[in-house]
Formats: structure tokens, C-alpha cells, sequence
């Protein structure tokens, strides 16, 4: 009697993974940050409190399929030591379905990194769970020190941040196309190793000092066995209320919000954080291992509007660099009362309004046919200008979420959790084709996916309304 063939087992979507790394991540990271359980709390409480005093939000977030990721939605952070490890933390992400999108030079702001944003980028992958990492990687040329450079390499060429079973996972989902669920569920268990805390460093106390010295982040960097998450961070409604009721969950919040000011139409990404933690660590040394502290790791919290075109960013960028140019916050504090009044004033130059920010190209919307629109049909012939279907109730716009990063405030987010504010000035500037060369990849244009977004949801809504291939595009 033959013997049917054995039918191969079906692969899990990277939707799938993803979420089941996601998942894994935050418990992993409540255990080892204890605040980091009462900040999602908190941010929990805040949502809800927001969407029931806020019907409109409801429906918007609702309607454009937002609703259901809010609480799933994280963004993490790691730093990379070497070009090694860059090119295989690619090919990880990947297989959760994650790109890398958008770099970042972070030199200029006085942090020796530059970086990307891994990430989902079709809608649907979005919507199911918007995970991001943003990965930086350590720029060793600026190092100043050449004996110490030279020291810093040959301890991150030691190391070895990816388990072999990972690597094995990873080729296997290469060459195989996906994951079976028990592959995705070992695979998951493997990464996570990956951003696990040690408390053992790699270095003597002296070589740690050294390294600190020259800057916190290349000793966070180097003088561990991995690149630690240094941060998970959920996604608020209300970035105010948050700030304001950490206080009384026993967390101190940094001074001021960075990003964009309190608005009524939310604009790219406004972040807040409590201060890193002072963790005990072991150093390695000939007479034994040395305990000392170690300050990294921190929590942060999110909140994230609209997505700007190039011509709406820079103009962010113009009012924000004119307010930072003037009012410098200290650490203790005492001028973020004046900073906050400024950015509000200053930010007044950039419309608060749905509406304005759409007619005049300043930021990305999604397109649809409303119900009356679709009514329509069936009795009139519809105007061809996609303004005046607007104006009729027949095609309605809801904005794209920002899905990734500004560069001023991750600094200024890392900088706080340094724990110092110093603006260190480095010689050279960005280097993003040796950024690529050790990614082997391009990065993928963030304005470029959202313009695609916005394009393919416009010709959607006008085939559903029976105005398919018209050549006019333009919706002020």
C-alpha cells in the first residue's frame, strides 16, 4: 500500500512573528524594568480616558483601522556595535516582516551613531502591529582616542550578539521562503536573547571608565555581550496627561516633551521618558570581577500624528531649529515653563487645522468614498476634481499616521538619559553610504511610502466612486 505524500507544512505570516516577538519583548522587558509595567498602565488608563471623552477620535481611529494597534503598539531601541552585526539584525527583522526605513545622523546633535527605523511599511502590516526598532550603530571613527578606538574594535570583534540556532532560524526562512508556527515560535525564543540584559560586562572597571569617558553611549555600547533594549515604548493619546500623571505612579518624567507642541491636529511625534535606571553591574578583571552601576536603560512613552510632506517638514524643522536656537532647557529645568510657551507661539506659523494641512501639501492623508458618495452613483454623474467631491461629502481624508523618527529628539532623548545635556560637536558629519554598506541595503525614503500611500488610496477612492483614470491627482 503506498503511502500518500507528506503535505509541507504551512508557513506563518511575518504579521504572525512579529506580533509574537512583540509580545515576548514586552514581557521580558516588564520583567527587567519594573516601571515599565506601571508606564503601560498608565498609558492604558490615559486611552481610555481619551476615547471615551472623544467619540470623534473613536470614529476616526476606527475608520482608518487604527483603533485595534493602539495597544499592541511598541517601538523599541538597540545599539549595534559593528557593520557584522547591522547586516544580520536586516536580515532578523526581516524575517517579522520589518525594512529598514529612513536614516538618521545622529553626530550632529553630539551622539555617536547613526541609524534606522526597521519597520512594516505596507497598510495592512501597519495596522496588524506597527512594531519599530530603531537601530542605531556605533560610529567608531569618531572616537578620538586612536588607542581607544583601536580597543573598542577588537572587543566588539569578539563578540558574538546572535545565537547559532537564531542564525540557523534565519537562513531557514531565507532559503524556505517563511516559518512553520513551532519554527516562529523558536525563532522568537532565539532573537530575544538577542536585547536581553546582562549585568556582566564584557571589560574591567578602567577600560569601562575609559570608554565612558570619551562618551556614555560607545561605553553602553561596547563593554556589553549584546545590544540590551534600551527602551520599549508604548504609544499614548494624550503625551500631556501622560507627563503629568507619571508623578504620581513614582515616575520622574524628563523636563520637557520633545518634538512639536500640544496641538489639536497631532504632527509627527512628540516623546517623553523617564530616567534611566542605575543598574548594578560585574566587571571582568584579572583579580576578579568589580561591581560598579551602569545607566541606560530607560522608559518612554509616544504619541504620533500626522505624517509631513518635505514641504510641511521643513517647516517643523524651521520653527522648531528658531525655538532651540533660543530657549535652552538646563537640567534642572527651570526654563521649560519658557520653552513650552514658545514652541506653542512659534508653531502657530503651522496650520492646526485637517483641512489647511491638506490644501496646502503639508501633509499626507488617506483618501476614501464615503457612503453618500458611493449613493451618488447610481443617479448624477459625479465631478471629476477630486476638491470639489470633498466639498460634496463624496470623498472623505483622514491622515496618515508618522510611522518613524526625528532625529532632534532622539538625541534629545538619549542626551537626557545619558544623564548629562552636553553637546558634544563631532568633525565629521553623515555618512550614510557606509551606513548602507554595512546595512547591504538601502534604506527605503519615509516621504516616498507615504506619498505611495497617500496616491494608492486616492486612485482607490476614485475607482470605487467610477472615476477611474483620470489623470488629475491633486486634492487641494
Amino acid at each position: 500500500m503506498s503511502r500518500s505524500p507528506q503535505m509541507p507544512q504551512a508557513f506563518v505570516s511575518t504579521d504572525r512573528i512579529r506580533s509574537l516577538f512583540t509580545e515576548a519583548m514586552s514581557q521580558m522587558y516588564r520583567t527587567e524594568v519594573p516601571q515599565y509595567g506601571t508606564l503601560i498602565e498608565l498609558v492604558a488608563d490615559v486611552n481610555a480616558g481619551c476615547l471615551e471623552k472623544d467619540p470623534a477620535l473613536r470614529e476616526r481611529l476606527a475608520r482608518a483601522g487604527e483603533l485595534e494597534r493602539i495597544d499592541v503598539e511598541r517601538h523599541g531601541a538597540i545599539r549595534l556595535g559593528t557593520a557584522e552585526e547591522l547586516f544580520t539584525i536586516r536580515r532578523l527583522f526581516a524575517v517579522m516582516g520589518m525594512q529598514a526605513v529612513g536614516y538618521y545622523d545622529l553626530s550632529v546633535a553630539g551622539v555617536p551613531v547613526h541609524s534606522t527605523c526597521f519597520r512594516p511599511i505596507d497598510e495592512a502590516a501597519l495596522n496588524a502591529n506597527p512594531f519599530r526598532v530603531f537601530t542605531s550603530l556605533l560610529r567608531l571613527e569618531l572616537i578620538e582616542d586612536e588607542g581607544l578606538r583601536g580597543e573598542a574594535e577588537a572587543i566588539l570583534a569578539k563578540r558574538r550578539i546572535y545565537t547559532p540556532r537564531a542564525i540557523a532560524l534565519i537562513e531557514r526562512h531565507e532559503q524556505n521562503g517563511g516559518l512553520t508556527e513551532a519554527e516562529a515560535t523558536e525563532f522568537v525564543a532565539e532573537a530575544l536573547e538577542t536585547f536581553r540584559w546582562h549585568g556582566e560586562a564584557t571589560v574591567s572597571a578602567e577600560t569601562y571608565k575609559r570608554l565612558h569617558d570619551a562618551h556614555r553611549l560607545i561605553a553602553d555600547v561596547v563593554s556589553f555581550k549584546g545590544p540590551h533594549i534600551n527602551h520599549l515604548t508604548p504609544r499614548t493619546l494624550d503625551i500631556d496627561a501622560v507627563q503629568a500623571r507619571m508623578p504620581e505612579r513614582g515616575i520622574t518624567p524628563k523636563t520637557v516633551i520633545e518634538g512639536p507642541p500640544r496641538r489639536h491636529c497631532d504632527i509627527l511625534l512628540r516623546q517623553t521618558s523617564f530616567k534611566a535606571l542605575e543598574e548594578t553591574i560585574a566587571f571582568s578583571g584579572a583579580e576578579g570581577a568589580a561591581m560598579g552601576t551602569h545607566t541606560a536603560r530607560f522608559g518612554e512613552i509616544e504619541q504620533r500624528g500626522v505624517a509631513l510632506t518635505a514641504k510641511g517638514r521643513a517647516l517643523y524643522d524651521q520653527l522648531l531649529a528658531s525655538v532651540r536656537g533660543e530657549v535652552q532647557v538646563g537640567a534642572g529645568g527651570a526654563k521649560a515653563g519658557a520653552y513650552d510657551q514658545e514652541l506653542a507661539e512659534r508653531f502657530k506659523a503651522l496650520p492646526d487645522s485637517w483641512d489647511e494641512l491638506r490644501r496646502q501639501d503639508l501633509a499626507f492623508f488617506r483618501y476614501s468614498a464615503t457612503p453618500a458618495g458611493i449613493a451618488a452613483m447610481a443617479h448624477s454623474k459625479l465631478p471629476h476634481d477630486p476638491q470639489t467631491l470633498i466639498d460634496k461629502g463624496y470623498l472623505a481624508f483622514s491622515p496618515i499616521v508618522y510611522e518613524d523618527f526625528l532625529p532632534v529628539s532622539a538625541a534629545g532623548i538619549f542626551q537626557s538619559n545619558l544623564g548629562t545635556d552636553e553637546q558634544q560637536n563631532y568633525g565629521t558629519r553623515s555618512n550614510r553610504d557606509a551606513f548602507e554598506a554595512a546595512l547591504g541595503a538601502a534604506v527605503q525614503d519615509e516621504l516616498a511610502l507615504y506619498a505611495e500611500r497617500q496616491a494608492a488610496s486616492l486612485d482607490a477612492a476614485m475607482e470605487a466612486l467610477g472615476l477611474a483614470g483620470l489623470p488629475l491627482k491633486t486634492v487641494a
